[in-house]
């Protein structure tokens, strides 16, 4: 049966690319609300669903453990293609997945009552649903409850994304404000040394106007030197300027690790090797995180679907400066399916067909599109290399 995609997907795909969601971060910041949510509805489970190209991830949940799931496995990905809430009484007895396994085995589910979340735009990026092994029906008034609490969550997301733009501005005001600092450090110093030799030399020259008018500029060039020295102090010493210098980045470990925890479960679901490894010395060097987990891990998603069982997918990450620039090089290769010359150009034109994975999964065409818009958005550079029937590999590089 042919998964449903909306006529805006694409777009939809941006508006959750554009929140920038971490979603191993979520479950402490929305978990009461899933509690609310079950507890609203009478139900054993609740969970909020996040939809991208090729993953449900469940980023809270009340009564099962948080997971993730194939996009066409999910019973969310026809509740986004709502703008009203979605009830199946009994999944048992609905074509679409009755014999899915969450019906037919642990957790034996039949009920199921999902709620988009929609974006102030109209974009559903997922769903907030409740779910019961019994067949039920929910009363008109308790789903109004639980589309009150689909629109908290929405507005929990929205703080969380303006939380994050703020954080980012004021580290790039004190970053700016630090380096207006050095910037003048330089030129003034220089200022005050020459205005010194001149100074020593004047009674010997007898430039006693000039040397008039070279102490003032000494007394303020002295004045701005100071000047600096306090606003690099005041950065120093503002209570909250560490927490601000690493809100918001990684380090190549902690992207690995990241990673690894995201990602890893996909491979191991289809007994593909994963491997992520650091390439590059530079460990404590960081750099922010803007769009990395959307970039990256559609690569990987797309990656381990077009892997066979027994195949092996590589990500190589690597930190370079040079000239006061850092370079983010991220290399994803696997032994799957590879790619003709004809598919490679597509990606890079920004366009992309459906095309199912190596064990059936849905292919829906908007992940590598999605990659190579965003790494345009931040001005990075997309290298592909692939062989039909052997291998792809994918080389990221960004400015960071």
């Amino acid at each position: 049966m042919e998964s449903p995609i909306s006529s805006n997907e694409f777009d939809r795909l941006l508006a959750l690319a554009d929140y920038d969601l971490d979603n191993q971060e979520l479950e402490g910041q929305l978990k009461d609300l899933t509690k609310l949510a079950a507890k609203v509805a009478g139900t054993d489970i609740s969970l909020i669903n996040l939809i991208d190209a090729v993953t449900q991830w469940s980023v809270a949940s009340e009564g099962l453990p948080v997971m993730q799931l194939p996009r066409e496995e999910s019973v969310c990905q026809y509740t986004i293609m709502e703008n009203h809430s979605l009830e199946i009484e009994d999944l048992s007895k609905d074509e679409r997945f009755k014999n899915k396994l969450y019906v037919t085995a642990d957790p034996n589910l039949r009920y199921y009552l999902g709620v988009p979340l929609t974006t102030e735009t109209g974009y559903n990026l997922g769903a907030l649903c409740v779910l019961d092994t019994k067949s039920r029906v929910i009363s008109p008034e308790k789903i109004d409850l639980l589309e009150i609490i689909a629109h908290e969550i929405m507005n929990r997301l929205r703080i969380i994304k303006s939380v994050s733009d703020l954080k980012s501005k004021v580290k790039n005001s004190l970053e700016k404000q630090e380096q207006v600092a050095h910037d003048i450090r330089g030129p003034i110093s220089g200022i005050i040394g020459l205005a010194q030799i001149i100074k020593e030399q004047g009674d010997q020259n007898r430039l006693d106007d000039v040397l008039e008018f070279i102490k003032v500029i000494q007394s303020s060039s002295q004045s701005l030197l100071e000047l600096a020295d306090q606003i690099l102090t005041n950065h120093e010493d503002q209570k909250f300027a560490p927490a601000i210098k690493n809100e918001g980045e990684y380090t190549l470990l902690i992207l690995k690790e990241k990673l690894k925890n995201l990602y890893g479960v996909q491979a191991e679901q289809k007994k593909v090797e994963f491997k992520v490894e650091v390439l590059s010395n530079n460990l404590e060097m960081r750099f922010p995180k803007a769009k990395l987990l959307q970039i990256v891990g559609n690569l990987i998603s797309n990656a381990i679907k077009f892997t066979p069982a027994g195949g092996t997918v590589s990500i190589g990450l690597s930190l370079t400066e040079k000239n006061y620039r850092k370079e983010l090089k991220v290399e994803v290769s696997d032994t799957g399916a590879g790619m003709t010359k004809e598919q490679i150009e597509e990606i890079m034109k920004g366009e992309g067909k459906t095309t199912d994975g190596t064990a059936g999964e849905k292919g829906y065409g908007f992940g590598l599109p999605l990659v190579k818009h965003l790494i345009d958005a931040m001005e990075g550079k997309l290298k592909i290399d692939a062989k039909v029937g052997e291998f792809s590999k994918f080389e990221v590089k960004l400015p960071v």
